[in-house]
């Protein structure tokens, strides 16, 4: 099941911050942290690893207590090691458009949270008739 869910204030992942036609993979690594901190354990960008315009590291830890540290370039996120801060060039782990498809396959707490956000906000509709 792959579902892609923004919070209200959540800044869109494919938009981004855009140099140019560049985009500043740092910042958009903050973005894509705010979107899914509240479904996980921890999540955070990496200080140990560097990160550049074109890369940057994230580090997760799921509501199953798993660790990964995720490679966001371009061409999506996919895990490159099962640890914080740990690069295996070895791994060849397919990439994901978006953050929410990914975790969606690493953690089915993930999936639990997101539904019930989901089913909040429903609810929070349905309430103020919007």
């Amino acid at each position: 099941m792959e579902v892609d869910y923004q919070t209200e204030d959540s800044s869109s992942f494919k938009e981004g911050i855009e140099l140019g036609d560049v985009k500043d993979m740092r910042l958009e690594a903050e973005a894509v942290v705010r979107d899914v901190l509240f479904a996980v354990s921890e999540m955070y960008v990496s200080h140990s690893l560097d990160s550049a315009l074109d890369v940057a590291y994230i580090n997760v830890e799921t509501r199953e207590a798993i660790r990964y540290c995720l490679e966001l370039t371009e061409a999506g996120l996919r895990v490159v090691g099962y640890a914080f801060d740990q690069v295996n060039e070895d791994l060849n782990t397919q990439y994901h458009e978006t953050v929410y498809s990914l975790l969606d396959t690493l953690s089915p707490g993930y999936r639990e949270a997101f539904g019930n956000a989901l089913l909040q906000r429903l609810e929070r509709l349905k309430q103020t008739g919007h």
